[in-house]
Parts: C-alpha cells; structure tokens; sequence
C-alpha cells in the first residue's frame, strides 16, 4: 500500500485529499497544518508521496518543496495550488515536483494526478 503525506493549511483540505486517497486504497502517515511540521514529518514517516500546498502560514510550499527535495532528493512530491497561482507552480515543477492539482479539484483529478506520480 502506498504511503502519502498530506500538507495544507486548511483542516478541511486536508481532510477532503485524506478521504478520497483512503477510500482509493492509500495509506495517509500523516498530515501537516505548515511548513516545519511538514519537513519533520516527511523525514520521520518517509512516505511514497507527499501532497504539498504552496500557500503555507509559516513557509511558502516551494521553501518546503526545496528542503524535501535537499534531503530527500527522491521524494515524490504533487503541489496542491489555487487557481491564479501558475507562477509559483511553474516554479514548483522545476525544483522537482511532479505534477500539480488546482483547487477546487474534482476526486478524479486528484486520484488520476497522485497514481501518475506514484508511477514514475
């Protein structure tokens, strides 16, 4: 079964991405409200995929997705943005996200973007 973290801000994001990726048969490990939880955990749970917001209360997400990536450089990463937030996107993918939901998004979107991402 494969392991995901989800990171967001919002306790109601976080827990609509927990019950579409839970009842599509992934184990959540864990769930971070900010930036410095998100990077404690990610070390401690190790997880196949992490589900990133890029809008954070103590970090923007790219902060986070760099200090994943530098010690983890393998980590799968998906950034969860909304719509209007292209730029930070397009950064995001050049520091080695894979792919990006936008909110508000649809259970196949997210289903179809975190199965790709898992695959690669």
């Amino acid at each position: 079964m494969k392991r995901i973290l989800i990171v967001d801000d919002s306790f109601y994001m976080r827990t609509m991405l927990k019950n579409m990726l839970t009842d599509a048969g992934y184990e959540i490990v864990g769930e971070a409200p900010n930036g410095q939880t998100a990077l404690e955990l990610a070390k401690e749970t190790n997880p196949d995929l992490i589900t990133l917001d890029v809008i954070l209360p103590d970090n923007t997400g790219l902060d986070v997705l760099k200090g994943i990536k530098a010690e983890q450089p393998d980590m799968k990463v998906v950034i969860v943005s909304a719509v209007g937030q292209e730029i930070i996107v397009n950064e995001a993918l050049e520091y080695g996200a894979l792919s990006y939901i936008v909110k508000p998004f649809s259970e196949e979107r997210v289903l179809e973007v975190v199965k790709k991402a898992l695959e690669d």
